[in-house]
């Protein structure tokens, strides 16, 4: 079942497929990266997931698996021989099935006002963001990581979005560090991992390219 042919399809600055790379990358899998246009997306994408057309999407053996926090506990699955992602405690898995969830459904419509919109619209979005990166501070409490000594779903599934941190500071015009410091002293910590510092773009390509795609959007 883990061997044979991966794919991944993905778009280099997506924090979502970000998470799937560090998940491969934990795991030692092999695998063909194909980088999307998403202004003119490849067939292939259309063919593997017809339902949200959206990367990423991991293709194991010709077979699609589609939505990141679904890739990544796909791969926890399949390549279980090391570096567990998912916690083997049933109320600790549920946990953190949930701050996924969590993850997943508030934090990428504020950051996208702070950094598509002016005024009213992005003060919201920066107050909103801060708050969700406050909750998250909460959660991990005095912890390592969120799911305890070593690097874990919610780690992965949340580490992305800062190598958008300095777009939002730069647009939103607000320190990340001074607001939330104990959530950049997890960053620090997800960082010293090998998976995830070789994984994440740099910040300032992604910021040279969300300057272009404001140009493009005529933002």
């Amino acid at each position: 079942m883990a061997d044979g042919e991966v794919k991944l399809l993905d778009f280099w600055p997506s924090m979502f497929g970000m998470r799937v790379r560090i998940a491969l990358a934990e795991k030692g899998v092999a695998y063909e990266y194909v980088d999307e246009d998403l202004a003119n997306k490849s067939p292939l994408l259309l063919q593997m997931n017809p339902i949200h057309k959206k990367i990423p999407v991991l293709v194991h053996n010709g077979k699609p698996i589609c939505e990141s926090s679904i890739i990544v506990e796909y791969i926890d699955e399949v390549w279980n021989h090391k570096a567990p992602i998912l916690p083997s405690d049933p109320y600790e898995r549920a946990q953190a099935r949930f701050w996924v969830d969590y993850i997943d459904k508030k934090l990428y419509e504020p950051t996208r006002k702070i950094w598509g919109s002016k005024g009213e619209e992005q003060e919201a979005g920066k107050k909103e963001f801060i708050g969700i990166l406050k909750q998250m501070e909460e959660v991990l409490g005095e912890k390592a990581y969120f799911g305890g000594e070593r690097l874990g779903f919610v780690d992965i599934s949340l580490i992305g979005f800062c190598t958008w941190f300095d777009v939002y500071e730069s647009f939103g015009n607000f320190s990340i560090e001074a607001e939330c410091p104990k959530l950049m002293g997890w960053v620090k910590r997800c960082l010293q991992n090998e998976s995830v510092s070789k994984t994440l773009p740099d910040p300032k390509k992604v910021h040279d390219f969300v300057l272009q795609w404001k140009k493009k959007l005529g933002l």
